[in-house]
């Protein structure tokens, strides 16, 4: 976060909505993209800790730090899941918060659905776009709202709600961060190498297509936070994202990352999530193989202006295709959707 974030209160309630409803509440729009490059720490948190099963003294200690319950109305006994071997759904949100012990909570710019399957041994990671219109459960005054909205009225449990409605799917678990102390981390695991899928230049920082890179924090956050330049717009920059995702992945599963205490100590400042240390125990033993094939994907929206707001309207139908693949890959038979309302 920038320094500045702190000196932009007192706002009025209605300069406060406003700003939160339009999903402004972070200042100029420059800054977003910077913000959505959180998942590099979540990435490393959720598959090099848990899938790594590397370092358990060091990460248990990480892991309790960060345990923090969402207080969600949850569809079904997480806990016995897991116990069972069951395929599990892992929300990642990542917020703008500049410490998560601000009042202040901040947007989650970037939310993700991760399904692990150990029978199949395949994890699907599916990108819901921070502007998707809905209604949230627990705020009808407010609605319709954007979803990354939801974490500003009610936090993780909001966010939990809203997408367990849209999609019919299960959030077993939740896994958050925000943005403070990102380069460092980046910076820490020897940064990530990755092969841009177009050539472009950002911020006095050039890419070409094809080439593989190294990239230490500053640069690979320069990477991620391309928009207007991208064919694909907010969608080319998600799966720029996801390779670096990739390339973390790859690059974490060491004894080397797991044991930097520097690491580690980015990581329990900067995260929150309902996994306990036995929890990540159990993901580590049993769950490993599943990350061997990730799918990725996205829920695909259309542009909706109504009502002044840049929305991204997203169709009963591509939720439910959505759904379908989700429930799927947690061996859950499709059910039709509600109409969202």
């Amino acid at each position: 976060m920038d320094s500045q974030s702190d000196n932009k209160f007192p706002l009025t309630r209605a300069e406060y909505q406003r700003q939160i409803h339009n999903g402004n509440s972070d200042g100029p729009q420059r800054h977003w993209g910077k913000k959505t490059f959180w998942i590099l720490i979540l990435i490393l948190l959720v598959i090099a800790i848990i899938f790594g099963g590397l370092a358990w003294f060091n990460a248990k200690q990480t892991s309790d730090q960060m345990f923090t319950s969402s207080g969600a109305n949850k569809e079904r006994n997480a806990q016995k899941v897991l116990s069972q071997k069951r395929p599990v759904s892992i929300l990642l949100l990542g917020t703008d918060t500049g410490d998560l012990g601000r009042t202040y909570k901040g947007r989650t710019d970037t939310i993700m659905v991760m399904t692990i399957n150990p029978q199949t041994k395949k994890t699907i990671l599916m990108s819901i776009p921070r502007d998707m219109k809905v209604n949230l459960p627990g705020y009808a005054d407010e609605s319709p709202a954007k979803i990354n909205a939801a974490y500003t009225y009610g936090g993780t449990k909001e966010t939990i709600n809203t997408v367990q409605k849209y999609f019919n799917i299960p959030i077993d678990f939740y896994a958050l961060v925000n943005m403070a102390g990102m380069k460092q981390a980046i910076n820490q695991v020897g940064g990530v190498t990755v092969t841009s899928p177009l050539t472009f230049t950002y911020e006095g920082y050039s890419f070409t297509k094809g080439v593989p890179e190294h990239m230490n924090g500053t640069k690979a956050l320069k990477f991620c936070r391309m928009r207007y330049d991208d064919p694909q717009g907010d969608y080319g920059r998600q799966q720029r994202q996801k390779m670096v995702i990739m390339a973390l992945l790859k690059k974490s599963a060491s004894y080397k990352t797991v044991l930097n205490q520097k690491f580690l100590k980015t990581i329990s400042k900067n995260a929150k999530t309902d996994l306990t240390f036995n929890d990540m125990m159990t993901l580590a033993k049993s769950y490993r193989k599943a990350t061997k094939n990730i799918q990725q994907g996205h829920v695909q929206g259309t542009d909706d202006d109504s009502d002044g707001q840049a929305y991204q309207d997203v169709s009963y139908n591509e939720r439910q295709q959505v759904s379908n693949t989700l429930r799927k890959n947690l061996g859950l038979d499709p059910v039709s959707l509600d109409s969202g309302e």
